[in-house]
């Protein structure tokens, strides 16, 4: 029996009335998705935020404290209090302004000079292929892995008595230069692409450079353009981001070493050498004084939480300043991921 044309209606009815159920379910269960991956994000985005910035916001309420405030247990995080007397203290103590100086004048040179000289290596690595280049780009990647302990004393003679083929020695009687104690070692490394972490930065402009056409450098060739010309004029300028990135690395990562700071300056003239002499140096300086902080250890805690505060603070504000153009420029850089 054929059914009639208000059964046909009804049975089409239903029909969309449950497609239409079906679809509502799928929006729905879209959504919930959408909203549990907002939930999960917002808090892995707040949880990894508290970590970061949990001790910097400790330290800054522990520098504003007055020493009284120490011993009140009803005060945790906001002083009662304020004071700026152990901002006071730590800048006389570290001399502070002058070895700011000095952080910025090393670490501003060595990134200059060492994103310069792994710029024109990882080029060279990028562009021209000769015979062990694949081995030598494989010692670079393993100046990566290896740790700089391992040549710590090969190292440390080689500008303790410094020496370039025998030829210093021959107007010297035999004797090398001591370049201990001075910046000429950090210069050298950094000149010569050995400097902290070059072979992270060769390995960054390498990927870069590589993905650059090579038409741009042809029709450069087609023009006269010798290589260097191509190299300062065209692949430069275009390396703006992987050198913002790899001048920004560089910079940190010097300002905040200690490993060789301690081994090639025998005088704490940095702010990362400071600081692992701060604590007995304000306990000293405590104790000569008269006072009692020296037996204090909350309030030489304090007093070293406010010098660590000092030594990161030009970091936090150059990153205020260059944050946008760094994450652009890893992004560009190829490096994310």
């Amino acid at each position: 029996m054929q059914p009639t044309i208000a059964e046909k209606k009804l049975q089409t009815q239903a029909v969309v009335t449950k497609e239409k159920k079906g679809k509502r379910n799928l929006i729905s269960l879209e959504k919930l998705k959408n909203w549990a991956w907002v939930i999960v994000r917002s808090v892995l985005i707040i949880g990894l935020s508290f970590v970061i910035l949990y001790p910097i916001l400790l330290k800054v309420s522990i520098a504003f404290k007055q020493r009284m405030d120490l011993y009140d247990p009803t005060i945790v995080y906001i002083p009662r209090n304020f004071t700026l007397e152990n901002f006071k203290y730590v800048l006389e103590t570290m001399d502070y302004f002058k070895v700011l100086l000095n952080s910025f004048l090393l670490s501003g040179g060595t990134m200059l000079l060492t994103t310069l000289a792994c710029a024109v290596v990882g080029y060279g690595f990028a562009r021209f292929k000769f015979k062990g280049s694949n081995i030598l780009f494989a010692l670079v990647i393993l100046t990566i892995l290896v740790p700089p302990q391992t040549i710590m004393v090969p190292t440390y003679l080689q500008y303790r008595n410094f020496d370039i083929f025998g030829i210093i020695g021959l107007f010297n009687d035999g004797k090398g230069i001591k370049l201990i104690g001075t910046y000429w070692p950090f210069i050298i490394s950094s000149i010569t692409a050995m400097g902290l972490k070059a072979g992270l930065f060769i390995f960054i402009f390498r990927q870069f450079f590589k993905g650059v056409p090579k038409e741009i450098e042809e029709a450069a060739l087609v023009d006269g353009a010798g290589v260097f010309k191509i190299f300062i004029k065209i692949m430069l300028p275009n390396a703006v981001p992987a050198m913002i990135t790899v001048m920004l690395f560089s910079f940190v990562w010097q300002w905040n070493d200690i490993y060789f700071t301690t081994m090639f300056l025998e005088q704490a003239s940095v702010l990362s050498s400071q600081l692992q002499i701060a604590g007995s140096t304000i306990a000293y300086n405590l104790s000569t004084a008269g006072g009692q902080g020296a037996t204090d250890p909350s309030y030489l805690s304090m007093l070293v939480n406010t010098s660590v505060l000092l030594s990161i603070l030009p970091l936090i504000i150059m990153y205020m300043f260059v944050q946008r153009h760094f994450v652009e420029s890893v992004e560009r850089a190829g490096i994310v991921g």
